[in-house]
């Protein structure tokens, strides 16, 4: 579902997610293009009173690292204790460069009013700003935004296909409008971001361009 210029107000936040060099060209799981959305995103955060960023936050010992698993190779999937896993290499270790924050992002991070990490729990991976992916573990961003009284929340950042298609399927179930600004996000598959487009239109999940914000 696109929409066309929509108003942003008091009621929106925007989430940036997973600006991290990690996720950038030269990390550890890159996305194509990733650096490349970094200054759209300033823009954007120029224009939310509300921004919050999330940050993913893993310890070595992560059950998501396919080097944790002998003879499991990143981009295969396991079955754990909540279900499917797919298997990464590792990235986004704490206190480490890649898990920093791209520095091109610098101004939407500061404007951040939050960071929330994800991911620090080595037993569960976490790729929804909401929950981890046990979908039981919650990381407190659904209370913040109420706390704030918004409504709805525009999602740009990496990648479209996992991090940013959890989060926003999980705002859905809490209760938000989700909207993805589809041209400030980059997926890490084609195959994988056809499926969260489809999952976007079952439920109700908008998408927009940047310039509908920014004009």
């Amino acid at each position: 579902m696109q929409i066309a210029s929509p108003q942003i107000g008091l009621g929106d936040a925007l989430l940036v997610i997973d600006a991290q060099n990690d996720f950038c060209e030269g990390g550890a799981l890159a996305v194509q293009g990733g650096a490349a959305i970094m200054p759209l995103i300033n823009r954007l955060a120029e224009r939310f009173a509300t921004v919050i960023a999330t940050q993913d936050w893993h310890t070595p010992d992560q059950i998501s690292f396919a080097s944790n698993h002998a003879g499991a190779a990143p981009f295969t999937q396991i079955e754990v204790a909540y279900g499917p896993q797919m298997l990464w290499p590792d990235h986004c270790l704490q206190g480490t460069p890649g898990a920093d924050f791209h520095p091109d992002a610098a101004p939407a991070v500061t404007k951040a009013l939050a960071v929330i990490r994800k991911g620090y729990n080595p037993a569960v991976d976490s790729y929804s700003g909401f929950y981890e992916n046990d979908h039981r573990t919650a990381t407190g961003l659904a209370g913040l935004l109420r706390d704030l009284s918004v409504k709805r929340v525009f999602l740009c950042g990496l990648s479209y296909d996992y991090c940013i298609r959890f989060t926003a399927e999980d705002a859905v179930r809490e209760g938000f409008e989700a909207v993805v600004i589809e041209d400030a996000c980059r997926a890490i598959a084609s195959d994988t971001a056809a499926a969260a487009k489809a999952s976007f239109a079952a439920l109700g999940v908008a998408g927009v361009e940047a310039a509908s914000l920014l004009g």
